[in-house]
């Protein structure tokens, strides 16, 4: 699923998004075309972002052959199929990263794990400076289910983001779980989710920050590159750490 808009919207903040690009992951467990409640809290972030001009990207990870596995592509160990290689590069382009998914059994669902290997393949190569790939982008994420579990989800996917490279700004998870036990999910009729306000608060101050974030990395040209280089490391550089043992 694609959409792009390209007129920048009016805001207060004195900044213009219009140049940023920015992909959600949907983790459901659901094929296209059957009804997403992930894709419906989405779509509120979404909207958002199309506003400010952001170019946006959304993939359900279940429409696509991923292999799985921790490396680039998995095709070069054992499986005969990954799309992963041809998915990557939305990521590669991407400022801001989503990771969005439901609740099964009080965790993320297999497709948002498989999703977190998948992007975890990526974090030992390079950018342009010499960091670590993921080091200019913006990541946040978005949970949905009918039982507890927003914050141990929205926990594990911002710490593994961050674990790899990302950078994660204030209050970067909104989620929405109705009555504990069965029960309606976010999209379906009378269960209240699309109007509940604690929801829609927190999705929206997500956003803004993950585009007041984005914005500054790209001005700053990302994180800088002092303190954090690999293979500076590698070659002797310690960036003023002294071993006690040579005091």
């Amino acid at each position: 699923m694609n959409a792009a808009s390209n007129q920048a919207g009016t805001n207060d903040s004195g900044s213009d998004y219009s140049d940023l690009k920015a992909v959600y992951f949907n983790g459901t467990l659901k094929k296209s075309p059957e009804k997403s409640n992930t894709q419906g809290l989405i779509e509120i972030s979404r909207r958002i972002m199309e506003k400010q001009g952001v170019s946006t990207r959304v993939i359900r990870t279940m429409d696509h052959d991923i292999a799985s596995g921790v490396y680039p592509d998995m095709r070069e160990h054992g499986w005969e199929t990954d799309e992963w290689p041809e998915l990557y590069p939305a990521v590669r382009e991407a400022d801001i990263v989503v990771v969005a998914g439901p609740i099964w059994l009080g965790d993320n669902s297999s497709q948002t794990k498989k999703l977190i290997e998948r992007l975890y393949a990526h974090s030992g190569e390079l950018n342009a400076k010499g960091q670590w790939a993921y080091y200019p982008k913006a990541g946040g994420c978005l949970i949905t289910g009918n039982e507890d579990g927003i914050k141990h989800c929205a926990m594990n996917v911002l710490y593994s983001l961050q674990h790899i490279g990302f950078t994660v700004p204030p209050q970067a998870d909104a989620g929405w779980i109705g009555p504990v036990g069965p029960g309606p999910s976010y999209l379906d009729e009378g269960s209240g989710g699309p109007e509940t306000d604690f929801t829609n608060r927190n999705t929206t101050f997500m956003t803004w920050n993950l585009l007041h974030l984005a914005r500054m990395l790209k001005d700053a040209g990302g994180i800088p590159a002092y303190g954090n280089l690999p293979e500076a490391w590698k070659a002797g550089t310690r960036f003023d750490f002294e071993n006690p043992e040579y005091r």
